[in-house]
């Protein structure tokens, strides 16, 4: 095993004219330092797409572009490996074609959503993009920034100030961007709530959320909401997460093992047909995307009750918010949508305090929102707790085996461990599991949830 802390990584961006192409440009993450010698994870994109990750260490003297470049053709030419899911379709052949084939009619595949956007057949609905903050006006400065300079043609920005202690933000809107963005305050604290506020205050057909920590990439909300024209069944979508600095071994530690990505494989989840490689759905929520990155359609999302105020940071049940939402939307029968389109980039935290509090509230979030799902969506119990044995074991299973490394692996891929995850914060996360119940039945009595 692999016991040395891991070193810092320069992040960057490389975009190639193809899998095996020339170099169309290369640039650090957005407000990062200049690449040089040393570790570098970099973005790979296709003419301007998100198609993989890959690290690499450039030599002194030796154009980072170039090192950079030969290796993401080496992992671009890696043939894809199928899923179980796609496995098992395969092999069920003939026999579910007509079924397969009147599902897609109703639901268009990445390949059509893709096209439709650019051939403009499809323009994005308009989108309010709501993000909460707390007491954080120079970092939320630069991700109203990122926000306010997307190329989606019909949208607005709400800023919902969570219960602030100080006029800081609200200052911040009036004197930087009063014509640009609504301002709305909550003083219920925790994120649920400020996320509930932001739903209550819009108009839009779609609602797009991320956080006050992120700069979004300028085509991040035209790829998150340009599924919704194509699909009128579809109740969310979720984006890719990637991390803007890897400074710090908290920070490479946390994305060594997946951190907030989910993959560059588009992914559609429908609760008509279950994936055949996740039993567990839709109780898998954290699988479908994250907090950061998601938008709904304003209906569904309302019809399925919002977010519940009792889950989130901020409350006792520190987490958990988004996973309520999405298998709220799943189980009103709208479907989920994955795309890496739409990415922003994540500024994780740094300090091994931060993960050790991350790791905990992970495993409180989980079990808070499956409790959620349990007292307000009672018609799901037996469904639910037929998995939820499972679904703990499968959680555990996952924090104990974060203690191998494979040293070969990227950043940001889920399951290559780059580096060996701390068997402290393995018992972390298990800790929090068990509390996660109890945090929410806290929270529940203090915001005065409806029983």
């Amino acid at each position: 095993m692999n016991s040395r802390p891991p070193r810092p990584l320069s992040v960057a961006e490389l975009d190639l004219a193809a899998p095996d192409g020339p170099v169309l440009s290369f640039r650090p993450a957005p407000g990062g330092p200049e690449v040089g010698a040393g570790d570098v994870y970099a973005l790979v994109r296709l003419r301007g797409r998100p198609a993989a990750t890959v690290v690499g260490t450039v030599p002194d003297g030796e154009d980072p572009a170039g090192v950079l470049a030969a290796l993401a053709r080496e992992r671009l030419a890696r043939p894809a490996t199928p899923s179980d899911a796609e496995r098992l379709a395969e092999a069920r052949g003939e026999a579910d074609a007509g079924a397969r084939g009147e599902a897609d009619a109703q639901a268009p595949g990445e390949a059509d959503v893709r096209a439709r956007g650019k051939t403009g057949a499809a323009a994005p609905p308009r989108t309010s993009v709501v993000v909460a903050t707390r007491e954080r006006p120079e970092q939320f400065a630069r991700a109203l920034d990122s926000l306010l300079a997307q190329d989606h043609p019909d949208f607005e920005v709400v800023v919902v100030d969570n219960a602030p202690r100080t006029a800081d933000t609200r200052d911040l809107v009036a004197r930087k961007y009063a014509d640009r963005v609504r301002y709305v305050r909550e003083d219920v604290p925790g994120l649920a709530a400020a996320h509930n506020a932001g739903v209550a205050a819009v108009r839009s057909e779609v609602i797009a959320f991320t956080d006050d920590d992120v700069v979004a990439d300028p085509h991040w909300l035209t790829a998150l909401a340009g599924p919704f024209a194509a699909d009128p069944g579809l109740g969310c979508v979720t984006g890719l997460i990637l991390p803007a600095r890897l400074a710090t071994p908290a920070q490479v530690l946390l994305e060594s093992h997946g951190g907030f990505a989910k993959g560059f494989a588009p992914r559609l989840y429908d609760p008509a047909r279950p994936p055949a490689d996740e039993p567990l759905f839709p109780f898998t929520a954290g699988s479908f995307g994250s907090g950061a990155n998601m938008a709904f359609r304003v209906e569904a999302l309302r019809r399925a009750g919002g977010f519940d105020p009792a889950t989130g940071t901020g409350t006792a049940a520190k987490g958990g918010d988004d996973l309520y939402a999405f298998v709220a939307v799943l189980s009103a029968g709208h479907r989920l949508r994955y795309t890496p389109d739409a990415l922003v980039w994540h500024h994780h935290r740094e300090t091994w305090q931060d993960l050790r509090n991350q790791a905990y509230g992970y495993g409180a979030g989980l079990t808070a929102y499956l409790t959620a799902t349990l007292i307000r969506r009672p018609a799901l119990l037996p469904a639910l707790l037929a998995r939820v044995p499972r679904g703990l074991a499968h959680a555990r299973a996952v924090t104990a085996e974060r203690g191998t490394a494979h040293g070969d692996g990227v950043p940001g891929e889920h399951g290559t461990r780059h580096h060996p995850w701390p068997a402290s914060l393995s018992r972390l996360e298990r800790r929090g599991m068990l509390y996660g119940p109890v945090g929410y039945l806290k929270a529940r009595l203090s915001t005065g949830a409806p029983r």
